[in-house]
């Protein structure tokens, strides 16, 4: 029987800054509620018959995890290859890959380094392509992010979010996603760690439109001040080894402990995970009972729901 064709305007998800906001809210909406048909009896098979690849040339958990379980409970299937089974671009090209992979699946989720090279596999793909990680951006978390905060917070426009550690990938997509969800936002990072003028740029951009603000401070006290939600992530990151000990010595007062986020008041805290306690936050905190991070790591399959109910259903 042969294959159906591409439809014509093929759909990926590579990053926030792709989405516009009224997208942005669409996936909000439908991955919370995807999440309450789950626990009302469970989610419809929508998906029967859809196969998922996931490509992983670095480790996950949360990603693998979630997307695998989102696959089954929508009645598909997900298959994973690991980094030796394909060795993109070593093996054989990225387009080859792309192009042949898409021949026996229904989309595909690449974790990789370079955004360049998700984007060289999407053009190649003729199935849609997600973003799973890649050094520019993590798009797939930061909706589980949102997710998260609306069900903590209610409606998220004119909150505030503290973002507070290295402007990294997490960053960048959180960032940008807050603000298209009208929140203040504001980051708090060493000056030579801070998120790219690229990416405030961008997320001032959606912020204003909606009439919120994206500030960058380089006081993790200032940026604290008056948040509903403060956000950190790990120093040393995946292929910065190298680097772990300058990092550490340049994010030394940046930790999220208890007396930072004493100064926001009512502040509930996340962290993408995994956590490094007693280095970018506090045990205390991590484990206490102003911490979202187990929600927070939860909604990645709800929300990872939505993008592929959105894409294949």
């Amino acid at each position: 029987m042969p294959r159906r064709a591409p439809r014509p305007a093929l759909e990926h998800l590579l990053a926030i800054a792709d989405l516009p906001i009224d997208e942005m809210r669409a996936y909000t909406a439908l991955g919370l509620d995807l999440k309450r048909e789950f626990r009302s009896g469970g989610n419809r098979p929508v998906l029967a018959g859809r196969v998922l690849a996931l490509l992983f040339e670095r480790p996950s958990l949360r990603t693998r995890v979630s997307f695998e379980v989102a696959m089954h409970q929508l009645g598909g299937k997900a298959l994973y290859l690991a980094p030796h089974e394909v060795e993109l671009g070593k093996r054989e090209s990225v387009g080859d890959v792309a192009r042949v992979t898409s021949r026996y699946v229904d989309a595909m989720v690449l974790r990789t380094g370079a955004h360049s090279r998700l984007l060289e596999f999407a053009a190649a793909a003729t199935v849609p392509v997600i973003n799973g990680l890649s050094e520019a951006e993590h798009p797939c978390q930061a909706l589980a992010d949102i997710l998260t905060m609306w069900e903590h917070r209610g409606a998220l426009e004119g909150l505030r979010l503290a973002y507070i550690g290295d402007g990294n990938n997490v960053c960048a997509s959180l960032i940008m996603a807050a603000a298209k969800m009208g929140m203040h936002v504001t980051v708090g990072s060493p000056r030579t760690y801070a998120p790219s003028d690229e990416i405030i740029a961008a997320a001032r951009r959606d912020a204003t439109r909606c009439g919120r603000q994206v500030t960058l401070v380089h006081d993790p006290a200032e940026a604290v001040r008056g948040a509903d939600v403060i956000y950190t992530d790990v120093w040393v990151s995946m292929g910065q080894e190298r680097e772990a000990t300058e990092r550490r010595a340049a994010f030394a007062g940046f930790q999220v402990n208890r007396a930072l986020v004493d100064l926001a008041g009512d502040a509930v805290v996340m962290h993408c995970l995994p956590a490094h306690r007693g280095e970018e936050i506090e045990a205390e905190v991590l484990d206490g009972p102003g911490s979202i991070v187990l929600d927070q790591a939860e909604n990645r399959m709800h929300a990872q729901k939505a993008v592929l109910h959105r894409l294949l259903a």
